[in-house]
């Protein structure tokens, strides 16, 4: 690889956490201009550039060119340089970037702010998003009768956008009026046309179409004005039978400071969770990774990372990405040996072997926010024995304790008390429509993970 090649491939490292326009604003126009074993010289277009990627993304540079190029950076250093035909430049226009935050306008008119790749081909259905899937399907074969609105929730990383540009993806293509921004742009726009006196320029913009599609809706939280203007834009496009899909991290009446008036419309529809993917879904989205790269994974290591990354997609393809930019750079084929050394800080197999009993109840005590000492006691109130009973379950599906030694960690139990414990909870998650605990268990092992892995 040269110094194009490297630095295009930790440029796709970065992109993976930035929004489209902080990774634009601050890496369009660099370059590697000098590489070492020691050293290398990123080059800048001005003063400006150099002085915050030397503050605010110094580590994250460092980090991917270790992971890219396996070799212990000692020293980076920002040069104010322009380089008159720069490859990276033209690189960077065609990396696909997860977020689109300005809308562009289609050959046919239509309003669009959508990645290429999140369509409903290419979205892989597992146990976890099915449910959504299908909803997602039928909204986009008969929007505005289906279900409208369709609010689709979930963790990070877990597919939420790409259903929702999916929908958009299938109506634009039949020739339909649509928009696609996140809540943090809608409330820009909205406070830029009461600065600007454009009023009407705002309604005609998110009001004139067919497809009304809001990105991360938690952060119109405690917006009063957003969430006003919000409300007529949203009973505005209802009357007219517009589709509304919506996407958050939390279900609506989880979202703090929301009004109730938008509690209820957010209800009148279908209320989708997205859960992280089974072992077998985040196979099958490595290989479906590897299709669209044109690359070849042995099944040995496609089911090492399915079974070690368990965190989200997102997690999952920049693995994958690292994998290949390593191989790349190498020019070697991967094996399961060197895919272990290679990600040897993203694989949660040595978290999860490195989780104990106590980091459980912690992780446990926080959510329910209850003391350890309850935890461990003999109160019999019900906020005490749930907890207590989910914290056995974890227990053994987690980290796999014998039924005797998880009574010991619960405050010297006995081992029939755990084997109760599990079955219960067990069959609570087995019920199709206990959505409640399934969100309560997901939420608590994202809660262990990054505790255990920020370790």
């Amino acid at each position: 690889m040269n110094n194009d090649q490297i630095w295009h491939a930790v440029l796709g490292e970065i992109e993976l956490n930035l929004s489209k326009a902080n990774f634009t604003t601050w890496f369009n126009n660099t370059f590697i201009s000098d590489f070492n074993e020691e050293r290398v010289v990123v080059s800048v277009p001005n003063t400006f550039t150099k002085a915050w990627l030397e503050k605010k993304y110094h580590k994250e540079i460092s980090q991917a060119l270790e992971n890219v190029t396996s070799q212990k950076i000692k020293e980076i250093i920002y040069k104010v340089e322009v380089k008159k035909t720069n490859p990276v430049t033209d690189l960077l226009k065609k990396i696909k970037v997860r977020r689109e935050e300005e809308p562009a306008e289609l050959p046919n008119g239509n309003h669009f702010g959508l990645n290429n790749r999140y369509t409903f081909d290419s979205f892989v259905v597992g146990k976890g998003n099915e449910l959504a899937h299908a909803a997602s399907q039928a909204v986009a074969a008969n929007p505005g009768n289906a279900y409208n609105p369709l609010f689709i929730y979930g963790g990070v990383g877990l597919g939420k956008t790409h259903l929702l540009q999916a929908i958009g993806h299938e109506l634009a293509s039949r020739t339909k009026k649509i928009l696609y921004v996140t809540c943090e742009k809608f409330t820009n726009d909205y406070i830029q046309s009461v600065r600007n006196g454009q009023a009407k320029e705002f309604k005609d913009r998110y009001r004139n179409i067919d497809l009304l599609m809001i990105d991360d809706i938690q952060f119109i939280a405690g917006k009063e004005g957003t969430q006003e203007e919000f409300f007529h834009t949203f009973n505005e496009l209802h009357q007219e039978n517009k589709q509304i899909v919506i996407t958050s991290d939390r279900q609506p009446k989880s979202i703090p400071a929301l009004e109730k008036r938008l509690l209820s419309r957010f209800e009148w529809g279908m209320i989708v969770d997205v859960a992280p993917p089974d072992t077998e879904t985040r196979a099958a989205i490595l290989q479906t990774k590897c299709r669209e790269k044109n690359y070849l994974l042995d099944e040995i290591i496609i089911k090492y990372l399915a079974e070690n990354i368990i965190s989200n997609i997102r997690e999952l393809e920049g693995a994958l990405n690292r994998l290949i930019a390593y191989h790349e750079f190498n020019n070697s084929k991967p094996s399961l040996e060197s895919t272990k050394n290679i990600l040897n800080s993203l694989i949660t197999v040595a978290q999860i072997k490195s989780i104990t009993a106590k980091e459980i109840l912690d992780a446990i005590g926080r959510f329910y926010d209850i003391s350890i000492k309850d935890l461990l006691g003999k109160g019999r109130k019900k906020e005490m024995v749930w907890p207590r009973q989910v914290a056995m379950y974890i227990m053994r599906e987690e980290i796999n304790l014998s039924y005797p030694t998880i009574g010991h960690e619960i405050g010297g139990r006995d081992h029939t008390t755990a084997i109760h414990a599990y079955n219960k909870i067990l069959k609570e998650v087995k019920k199709e429509d206990n959505e409640k605990l399934k969100n309560e268990l997901n939420a608590i092992k994202q809660l262990l993970y990054s505790a255990t892995h920020a370790c």
